[in-house]
């Protein structure tokens, strides 16, 4: 992996986007990158440990390039996305993928103890750089506020179109779990807990109680009482996609539920 201040300047015109192609094939050439590959982008939202910048190839041969940690993650001084990298520290990374792709490259980065950190979609091009560390960015957004979570954006699709949009999903938070905010925040936590135990067994209301160490009664009683305070119903497929949603803005808040 690469790091330093000519990398990031050559890269910083990428990652802002809207490079003209006589730009791109210069940083291509000063890079030693070439023009057209499989390439991703990396947000890390805390500083890059030193095991994460070691010089060379990883094991699945995937070549790393980070920009700048100073001025920008990968943006050179006075680009558009220069005042953006500076805010929360985040640094970024341009990776030409191996043979295991994006996965591998996110599955590395939580080996090191890197994150949080956000991981774009492929792209085809340095041209799409831009495209790419904005979606990253956003990948980086949906972690769970105190984790060290590496995500990739195509795994978190839905909890980005919230984050992407934080007025609607604040909107979105007071109608459907409204009257659920107004509990004690220990009633409150077991009803959402319960929601999210009953999500992850594929709605068997008796492998939710077997997770939560509980009688199945107990379950069915608290997931009838949170569909009676949010006005849903969880056999109503519209219904139940406010509320999963809804417990998305909930997972990704700064505040406990």
């Amino acid at each position: 992996m690469r790091r330093g201040t000519r990398y990031g300047a050559l890269l910083g015109p990428l990652l802002a986007g809207g490079a003209t192609p006589d730009l791109v094939t210069r940083a291509a050439r000063g890079l030693g990158l070439p023009e057209r590959g499989r390439y991703a982008v990396v947000v890390l939202g805390t500083p890059v440990p030193d095991a994460v910048v070691a010089e060379g190839p990883d094991v699945d041969g995937a070549r790393w390039w980070w920009g700048s940690a100073e001025a920008s993650p990968g943006a050179v001084e006075g680009s558009p996305g220069a005042a953006e990298a500076r805010e929360g520290g985040r640094q970024v990374a341009v990776v030409l993928l191996g043979p295991a792709g994006a996965a591998r490259a996110a599955a590395r980065l939580r080996e090191l103890g890197a994150g949080p950190g956000g991981v774009s979609p492929v792209v085809g091009s340095l041209a799409e750089l831009g495209a790419a560390r904005r979606l990253a960015g956003t990948a980086l957004l949906t972690c769970e506020p105190g984790s060290r979570e590496i995500v990739r954006l195509d795994e978190r699709l839905p909890a980005a179109l919230l984050v992407s949009r934080p007025e609607l999903s604040t909107r979105l938070l007071a109608e459907v779990f409204g009257p659920l905010l107004t509990l004690a925040p220990a009633e409150r936590s077991l009803l959402v807990e319960t929601l999210e135990a009953w999500l992850e067994c594929g709605g068997s209301v008796g492998r939710a109680a077997g997770r939560l160490g509980c009688h199945r009664n107990t379950v069915f009683n608290r997931l009838r009482r949170l569909e009676r305070l949010t006005a849903r119903s969880l056999s109503r497929p519209r219904e139940l996609v406010d509320l999963v949603l809804a417990l998305e803005v909930l997972r990704l808040s700064s505040a406990p539920p």
